[in-house]
């Protein structure tokens, strides 16, 4: 008898994110490192994945998986957790953690206390420490990859997040399945419900801690999980998480075909010295125009996290709109104006 459907379901996920782990380091290692009857002190060392576990249920779900999974593959499966230090508790509650997750055979474990920040709000500000901390610990430990338990539950929330915000298609793509420096982020999850993580769960008889950050009103995210979707539930009917990750899918797709449109069509529409031709700009469709105003901005410095779409709307309007307007100021004392046909975007 095999094992209970929703722990074959995360197992399958997380199996197929190694393989492709696996695939990639086979792609990139040279032909003359073939490891095919070469002494073992020469062939390259296994490949360390971590995951990052909060001790939620879908952490530790995706922890359990990895557990099991990568012995079969070959490859070293180690923890990391993330103390943010805001609640009472917090270390006690990360060393616990850390127990489990050795309890669970992964080995390198660790956890990382961090200093949450202000800037962006409280929940950018934690999810900046998380991600830095994260980021330090794969380094250090020479990690391929960090898995992230997020599920489809939190692709949907993500899209609602950034459709509030109308901050354009790519942040409706939501959570890519692959992200960070070289792929080092990987989500197996974003196909499987919260739901079935947590019987996951329950079918090993993990013990999971329910964070109360994600029951606390007084974070958007909580508010949208615990009011705003099943609101949408009830007034649409069931199916509304699974269009909502279809959607970023969707977005994101568009995005990137984009995003490879703007990337090729910007040398276009330079002049010899560099600079941005107005008339060129203007020939091209808004949606790729402004893909690459926003990257000249971020050249220029401005912070890509501060420089929202009515930043570049007013940009745009310097070459779509031209009446002799002024300089645009922008985040990052950058400065957009239009000289002599030219668009010149510099820190002021």
């Amino acid at each position: 008898m095999g094992p209970h459907p929703a722990v074959a379901a995360i197992r399958l996920a997380v199996r197929r994110v190694l393989h492709d782990i696996l695939t990639e380091q086979t792609a990139e290692r040279p032909r003359e490192h073939v490891t095919i009857g070469r002494p073992p002190h020469e062939r390259p060392s296994a490949p360390l994945v971590l995951v990052a576990c909060s001790g939620g249920a879908d952490s530790m779900a995706l922890a359990s998986a990895l557990a099991f999974e990568a012995p079969k593959l070959g490859i070293c499966a180690g923890g990391i957790t993330v103390d943010h230090g805001l609640q009472p508790g917090s270390d006690l509650r990360a060393a616990e953690v850390v127990l489990r997750l050795r309890e669970l055979g992964l080995d390198p474990v660790e956890s990382v206390a961090v200093t949450v920040g202000r800037g962006g709000g409280p929940e950018a500000a934690a999810r900046d420490a998380r991600y830095a901390a994260l980021d330090a610990a794969a380094d250090r430990l020479g990690a391929t990859a960090i898995l992230l338990g997020h599920t489809r539950d939190d692709q949907a929330e993500t899209v609602l997040l950034g459709l509030a915000r109308g901050s354009g298609i790519r942040s409706l793509s939501g959570m890519a399945a692959v992200s960070g420096s070289g792929g080092r982020y990987r989500r197996p999850f974003l196909h499987i419900d919260r739901q079935t993580a947590r019987k996951a769960c329950m079918t090993q008889s993990l013990p999971v801690w329910d964070d109360p950050h994600n029951t606390d009103p007084a974070y958007t995210r909580s508010r949208l999980r615990h009011e705003g979707l099943p609101a949408l539930e009830k007034a649409l009917g069931k199916g509304v998480v699974e269009a909502l990750a279809r959607t970023a899918q969707l977005s994101r797709d568009d995005a990137d075909a984009l995003d490879a449109w703007a990337s090729q069509a910007e040398a276009s529409v330079r002049d010899a010295s560099g600079l941005l031709e107005c008339a060129k700009l203007y020939a091209l469709p808004p949606a790729v125009r402004r893909r690459i105003l926003r990257r000249a901005a971020i050249e220029a410095g401005a912070p890509a996290g501060s420089l929202f779409a009515r930043h570049i709307e007013e940009v745009d309007r310097l070459i779509t709109g031209w009446r002799g307007q002024g300089a645009i100021n922008l985040p990052g004392r950058v400065v957009a104006q239009r000289q002599g046909g030219r668009l010149v975007i510099r820190q002021g």
